[in-house]
């Protein structure tokens, strides 16, 4: 896990949502090659209490997370980019008792949208569990509401 400043402004980011705060969600690494987001294994994802099987919606959870979190490896500054469209391809069910890792980047950015794609996966980053796409809607840094928010996810910078 190596720290820079595109991981610090993710965990400041990841900090301020507080379903990622409920599930446990924690940056595992950022820079300019995408981001990976850890969703660590706990009862509260647990989809059938029989088996420990995590529960499909933790899942779509991690990954829309760390598609939108990889727009901020891409824009120089904070932007609220919300999701325009996301699917997933489930490839296989996580396995119980271990975390699961999503790593997301960014392939292409025009002015209005950022284009992302990544993969849950738990031991082995060859075996996902899932594989995501998704677009995310650019609507700037200055929108009403979001200046204070902005200016901390940036470390201070308006």
């Amino acid at each position: 896990m190596v720290q820079n400043p595109i991981f610090e402004r993710a965990t400041r980011f990841l900090s301020a949502l507080r379903h990622c705060q409920v599930l446990g969600m924690q940056v595992h690494d950022a820079s300019t090659d995408g981001i990976t987001v850890i969703l660590p294994y706990g009862p509260q994802i647990v989809g059938d209490p029989q088996s420990g099987v995590i529960h499909g919606g933790a899942i779509t959870s991690l990954m829309d997370t760390a598609c939108g979190m990889a727009t901020l490896c891409v824009l120089p500054q904070f932007e609220v980019c919300p999701t325009l469209d996301l699917r997933i391809d489930y490839m296989h069910p996580a396995e119980p008792n271990k975390d699961v890792y999503g790593f997301a980047e960014c392939y292409r950015v025009t002015t209005d949208v950022i284009f992302a794609r990544g993969f849950a996966y738990q031991d082995d980053r060859e075996r996902p569990v899932a594989h995501v796409v998704g677009t995310f809607m650019r609507m700037g840094k200055g929108i009403k509401g979001t200046r204070g928010f902005g200016g901390a996810i940036n470390g201070g910078a308006a």
